[in-house]
């Protein structure tokens, strides 16, 4: 029953109703659910080519009014790789500079593959590293050119502050088991 809830996002609260198990008892399985799928998709190879959609994104409370932008205090700062046709890869970053994130593509994404992203400067040298990239630049209201946007790893963006907000947001140590 406890599995069925997971599968179905239901909270630990409706699950513990639902199931008559303590609430803290489902809270310890999902933790290990969680924990378990994170740890298998670690086992899948992590080089592959082909098209990306590379993003970051601020996830935390909403904006206070007078704080904008990058300095946004207490959030998560977490990187996405889309692959297009493909699967999603996030991770938590300190830091969204150049060399926070340059290991990470490097890691996750074969020379010659063809990457689309935003006009952060972060993504500077990434034709110098082997990779076709495209450019899209937000800040003069371009959101595509042809082929090239980002809007796919947005969307996900999306989807995932509007899923984490259901569950009235997760830690930063737990961000990346959900």
């Amino acid at each position: 029953m406890i599995l069925r809830c997971f599968c179905e996002d239901l909270t630990a609260t409706t699950t513990a109703s639902i199931s008559g198990v303590n609430q803290n008892t489902v809270n310890s399985y999902f933790r290990e659910i969680r924990e378990r799928i994170f740890q298998q998709s670690l086992k899948e190879s992590p080089l592959e080519t082909g098209e990306f959609e590379l993003d970051e994104s601020y996830f935390g409370a909403k904006r206070v009014r007078g704080k904008r932008g990058r300095g946004a205090a207490g959030k998560t700062l977490v990187f996405g790789l889309l692959k297009r046709e493909g699967k999603v890869f996030v991770t938590v970053v300190p830091h969204c500079s150049k060399e926070d994130l340059m290991p990470i593509i490097q890691g996750k994404i074969l020379e010659g593959s063809t990457i689309h992203t935003d006009g952060w400067r972060a993504y500077d040298g990434l034709i110098l590293n082997g990779y076709d990239h495209y450019r899209v630049f937000h800040h003069a209201n371009e959101f595509a050119r042809g082929k090239s946007h980002v809007n796919r790893m947005e969307a996900f963006w999306s989807y995932a502050k509007r899923r984490l907000a259901k569950f009235n947001g997760c830690s930063s140590q737990t961000f990346i088991l959900h």
